[in-house]
């Protein structure tokens, strides 16, 4: 099996975290567009924080690699300094607050395919069909070899790497 473009060493920690220390957010992502994985270096600026929030899809696995500060998980605060690793699973909330110096931590979690709408009843294709459309999910057509869509709603295969499209 031929590796995937870009697979082995992306970046180094050095060159991630040269990264100016006013810029907050994600400083690096996993970027290749086939991937089955989702993974970001977070800057946290000192004091600042990541408000109280709930992931309902996926576990996120986090990595502090500089700095300190708490994580909140289900109303329970712990303390986060270099090294320490935690596990985030669906479904809790949870809340970052950054230390005196700032926190910097990986996170990686399964890939989510892409966007979707999520509605009331009827389903979203059942409405659709029912107002002669298409679906605002169009998960059905993207490639799971090349991970782009299909240009043709009723294409069986991948246009651009001819991998079957989920049906």
């Amino acid at each position: 099996m031929a590796l995937p473009p870009m697979a082995g060493v992306l970046a180094t920690m050095e060159d991630v975290l040269a990264v100016p220390e006013d810029r907050g957010g994600a400083v690096w992502r996993l970027d290749p567009a086939a991937r089955q994985l989702d993974a970001n270096v977070i800057r946290v600026a000192p004091g600042d924080r990541v408000d109280r929030h709930v992931e309902p899809d996926l576990d996120v696995l986090l990595c502090v690699l500089t700095g300190s500060g708490e994580l909140t998980v289900g109303g329970e605060t712990q303390r986060l300094e270099r090294g320490c690793v935690a596990w985030l699973p669906h479904g809790t909330e949870r809340a970052l607050a950054a230390g005196p110096d700032g926190l910097v931590y990986v996170t990686a979690h399964r890939r989510r395919p892409g966007l979707s709408i999520r509605s009331a009843a009827p389903s979203a294709p059942a409405r659709a069909a029912a107002e002669g459309g298409e679906s605002a999910c169009l998960l059905h057509r993207i490639c799971p070899g090349c991970d782009r869509p299909a240009e043709d709603a009723g294409a069986r295969y991948c246009s651009r790497c001819g991998t079957e499209l989920p049906q």
